[in-house]
């Protein structure tokens, strides 16, 4: 098959990364596109997962929490087991 020439911008940071990478694997960066191209077309699909892992305001909270219980520890207070915080929580049980 015929081979034709194509323009791509990349991020020159990228590309030497890239490069960098591909050259251990034994190859350039042009047979790493072709190999991508090949297999969107063989799947129908980009073949990796697209998405966006953004916590959510409750997941992004906790997190914080977190992070401040492990660097003051005493400032929170600890159970021995579930019983004892559960009636914390609650009150008498």
């Amino acid at each position: 098959m015929a081979k034709v020439s194509t323009n791509i911008s990349i991020d020159a940071e990228t590309k030497l990364k890239a490069q960098a990478m591909l050259a251990d694997f034994g190859m350039d960066l042009s047979t790493a596109v072709n190999i991508f191209l090949k297999q969107m077309i063989y799947e129908g699909a980009i073949p990796f997962s697209i998405f966006r892992e953004v916590p959510n305001k409750v997941t992004l909270d906790a997190m914080k929490e977190a992070h401040e219980m492990s660097i003051s520890p005493n400032k929170y207070k600890r159970y021995n087991n579930v019983d004892s915080m559960m009636e914390d929580i609650l009150g008498e049980v």
